[in-house]
């Protein structure tokens, strides 16, 4: 893959720690770039709460073994079901799918990279109900806010330390669904700001749209794009969206339709176009109604792209080409996995850790660099009811 693309992944991964003798891997083994200083990553993972949880938990990853050290509970909060770290790695944030009277709750936290500790929430509303995702821009100024339950975008500006400031922009989501039974209206199920940081991508899992708004960066505020969104195919659902750093192209999962598919962006000429869809089942497999496509994601060398698969309890594996812009399948990560609402991979691109919703537990599976699949490991860790995993490299 070109050399460009490769380092711009690495760097959207990798949180960079220095100054200290670096743990290697044994000898003869190859050590990636972005390998940790302290050989270990902190891994944190959202919940939601009930009799097993009780919000954010915290573990300790053995970047060489493969190892979790016991979780252990991070932050007390309801049903942190989707969080995010900071570029820097000194602020955690989470959207809580309780509700209340002003939409669910959004969360963040100081982070210190060397114990992992979080401190100094601060706590304020989506506005919107059923908040289930936030992500920040690359200058960690503004975070964006996707609301499931109310169909709708929220935006907010950061303080300097990185912490929550205020809700600074909101736009209700509108148009009609080729579904209604099983779409039902607008749900917001993702949000990304672009490299420039001056555009905002929104799925609509109801709408089949990736919605694209500007940032006004003076006044925190998002309106519509020309064009204002991406068609996608009706009654795919579109859920996550992962557009690479330097915003060749974008990944996107369809929920209902288990699907995957390609959108090469030109941002400078204004140009966004599907190029490619795919099923993420085996084969001739038929989709049931049990069935639902959950999380993307690009592995940090830049050449595969997973999608997980609930229902079917598998991780879909494809091989990407740059050049063409293409996906190709090659195979299913299977194991010990009920309901893989999210799954991860560690910064160094060997272990993916795969969150079972209604297994209780997060496992750990062993990445080959060349074919891009994946064996489990015993190194799973029970945690009640998992359904985010983020790292951070500890320094």
């Amino acid at each position: 893959m070109p050399l460009r693309l490769a380092t711009l992944l690495a760097l959207a991964v990798a949180v960079q720690a220095g100054g200290q003798t670096p743990v290697k891997p044994p000898p003869g083994t190859p050590v990636p770039a972005d390998f940790p200083a302290s050989g270990k990553y902190w891994v944190f993972f959202g919940t939601y709460t009930g009799k097993d949880s009780k919000g954010v938990y915290r573990c300790e990853l053995d970047a060489v073994t493969g190892k979790l050290s016991a979780p252990e509970l991070a932050a007390e909060v309801g049903s942190p079901s989707f969080l995010h770290i900071a570029p820097d790695g000194k602020t955690l944030y989470a959207v809580g799918e309780a509700e209340g009277k002003d939409g669910g709750g959004v969360y963040s936290w100081k982070l210190d990279p060397a114990t992992g500790k979080l401190s100094d929430q601060v706590s304020l509303t989506s506005k919107g109900a059923g908040p289930c995702h936030i992500s920040t821009d690359a200058k960690n100024q503004f975070a964006v806010v996707a609301n499931y339950g109310g169909g709708s975008t929220t935006l907010f500006k950061l303080k300097a330390d990185g912490s929550l400031d205020a809700r600074t922009g909101f736009v209700q989501h509108e148009g009609k669904v080729f579904d209604a039974k099983r779409q039902g209206g607008p749900h917001a199920h993702c949000g990304f700001f672009d490299a420039t940081g001056r555009l905002v991508f929104v799925n609509d899992l109801g709408l089949d749209r990736v919605l694209i708004y500007d940032l006004n960066r003076d006044t925190g505020d998002i309106t519509p794009h020309d064009p204002a969104f991406i068609k996608m195919p009706d009654r795919s659902g579109p859920r996550h969206i992962h557009i690479v750093p330097g915003n060749e192209v974008a990944f996107v999962n369809g929920e209902i339709d288990m699907t995957v598919h390609v959108i090469k962006m030109d941002v400078k000429a204004n140009k966004f176009e599907l190029v490619q869809s795919l099923s993420t089942l085996p084969e001739g497999e038929k989709v049931v109604p049990a069935f639902s496509t959950a999380e993307c994601r690009i592995h940090p060398n830049g050449q595969f792209v997973y999608v997980s698969n609930r229902g079917h309890n598998t991780i879909a594996a494809f091989s990407y080409d740059p050049r063409e812009m293409r996906l190709k399948p090659v195979g299913h990560i299977r194991g010990d996995i009920k309901t893989p609402r999210n799954f991860n991979i560690s910064p160094d691109g060997k272990w993916m850790l795969v969150a079972s919703q209604d297994g209780g537990k997060v496992g750990v599976y062993e990445i080959d660099a060349k074919t891009g699949l994946a064996r489990e490991t015993e190194a799973a860790v029970k945690v009640g009811s998992p359904v985010c995993v983020k790292f951070l490299a500890k320094p």
